[in-house]
């Protein structure tokens, strides 16, 4: 094993950040509540270490902190927007001072690399700043009025108290895509972080009421809950709360969505992927092999757009295989805090545990290891959370290959004759997040691109599955959830849309000439 970075301690990283051992699980900004939950502790898979606890918010927190975030948002919707983008641009100017111990909480709490973790952070830099433009773009359309002396236009109002289910695999990025845009839009912001990296969430905290206290931010516009499921159920339910924004897997999806639904509120859920690369015959594999490896390992393998499945063509399958088990061979596993290694742990052993299961389930329907993979163990590898990648040749029917498995497994399959096959066993399953081709051929790259291409979310020619930059808005199709986060106009989500008829004369024409006369 090599050395991690010079200087990690991760007591000096929980002082900077003003984390104390023992924290509170319920905060509406500056106030945090007396939580009388039960005790949550947060372990590291980098080395199974505790590294503190929180005490858990009740459903009577939970009812305090929406109050709160209700009355809060009264007074922060009138607030002129670019006023709330300054209050965002200052938040961004904060976490580039918090940027590095931030980056390592995030690394050591969820077992992402380090490079990663800082990453992670950079993503909130970025989303503030995307924020602040967008504070000022707020538009609406002005519209062509049949009757004369009319003006009809639309605009964009705030929603109210949104709530933010996140999960452990980007445990603060996600949030800020929603907070950094619901705020500017006028919202307020209720967050239940995952359960699995409280203490990131309870720094993310932190530093927001820095900002928000020197701005004189209504208290409740940012608040915290952290819990269990059973929260998360209360905040699906609650008429109080017109938007959930919910990621995670698509069972716990489908949840909120019915739930949701039924109170007829909005849902934004960003679910689960099953993503593909096409490597078609002229593709590049300088290109292909660091985008495919990692997709596949990147966080070892829990991003929602990891790359679960390459579909390579029959004439060069044998060469792009060979060249893929000789890069897993040069694969480092181990501390994701030392900067030589390429892959870190996955989350805990529950996580471990379907990784094993998955292995075994796709050798029984038939398939076949190439690279076995397996659980690690002995220096270094004490938490048991570290496993090898694996790849195995497999079918797209397969049920196994059918679901997303949270690990690193990469699927091989073949495919004969045009683009159109690849795409549809790409398409052949029921998540649409993120897709790619690899190809220097301009015929192909469009045909995947067009109206009977890919039917993801997200579809990349020469770039992998994974990763995405922050102008575009990210989000995908069928059990993915359809919902969009981060760029574009994904803020409209956050409003409410109005349309207004202005009639300046002075008589009252009606529409479609239709009489009325009294």
């Amino acid at each position: 094993m090599s050395e991690v970075i010079t200087g990690f301690d991760i007591q000096e990283v929980l002082d900077q950040l003003g984390l104390e051992k023992t924290n509170l699980g319920a905060s509406t900004g500056s106030v945090w509540l007396q939580t009388k939950g039960e005790v949550l502790e947060s372990k590291s898979p980098v080395d199974g270490k505790q590294i503190g606890t929180v005490v858990q918010a009740t459903e009577e927190d939970y009812h305090k902190v929406v109050e709160k975030a209700q009355a809060a948002f009264l007074q922060w919707r009138k607030v002129p927007a670019p006023q709330r983008g300054e209050v965002v641009r200052q938040l961004g100017e904060k976490l580039r001072d918090y940027k590095e111990p931030l980056g390592k909480l995030v690394s050591y709490e969820m077992g992402k690399s380090y490079q990663e973790g800082l990453g992670e952070v950079q993503e909130m830099i970025d989303i503030c700043d995307f924020a602040v433009g967008l504070s000022r773009q707020l538009h609406g359309l002005t519209m062509h009025s049949e009757r004369p002396g009319h003006r009809m236009y639309e605009q964009y109002h705030p929603l109210g108290v949104v709530g933010i289910i996140s999960a452990f695999n980007f445990p603060v990025a996600v949030w800020s895509w929603n907070t950094a845009l619901a705020w500017v839009c006028g919202d307020a912001c209720i967050w239940k972080p995952s359960e699995k990296t409280p203490l990131t969430a309870i720094a993310c905290q932190k530093i927001t009421e820095e900002v928000f206290s020197d701005n004189d931010v209504p208290e409740g516009i940012s608040s915290l809950i952290i819990g269990g499921a059973d929260l998360g159920k209360l905040m699906a339910n609650d008429t109080r709360i017109p938007l959930v924004s919910a990621t995670g897997s698509t069972r716990m999806g489908k949840s909120v969505s019915e739930a949701v639904g039924r109170r007829l509120g909005k849902s934004l859920l960003e679910l689960g992927g099953n993503n593909a690369m096409i490597i078609t015959p002229n593709a590049d594999l300088n290109v292909v092999v660091p985008g495919a490896v990692f997709g596949a390992v990147g966080t070892c393998g829990q991003r929602c757009t990891s790359t679960r499945r390459l579909i390579i063509h029959a004439s060069i399958y044998d060469k792009v295989k060979d060249v893929l088990v000789n890069a897993y061979k040069q694969l480092r596993i181990g501390n994701p805090l030392d900067e030589n290694n390429h892959v870190g742990p996955l989350i805990d052993t529950d996580a471990v545990a379907m990784y094993n299961a998955a292995r075994e389930k796709v050798v029984a329907e038939g398939g076949n290891l190439i690279v076995e993979g397996g659980v690690l163990s002995g220096e270094g590898y004490e938490s048991g959370c570290y496993v090898a990648p694996a790849i195995a040749e497999a079918e797209n029917h397969y049920e196994i290959v059918q679901h997303e498995t949270f690990a690193p497994i990469l699927y091989l399959m073949k495919y004969d004759g045009e683009v159109e096959n690849a795409i549809d066993i790409q398409n052949g399953v029921k998540q649409g997040l993120s897709s790619a081709i690899m190809t220097t051929d301009l015929r192909e790259a469009e045909r995947f691109l067009s109206v009977a291409g890919s039917d993801c979310g997200i579809a990349n020619v020469n770039i992998g599955t994974s990763g995405a930059e922050i102008g575009g808005a990210f989000g995908g199709e069928k059990e993915t959830g359809g919902g969009r986060e981060s760029g574009s106009d994904a803020w409209k989500v956050y409003m409410r849309r109005q349309t207004n008829t202005i009639n300046y004369t002075n008589e009252l024409p009606l529409a479609q000439g239709i009489k009325f006369d009294l």
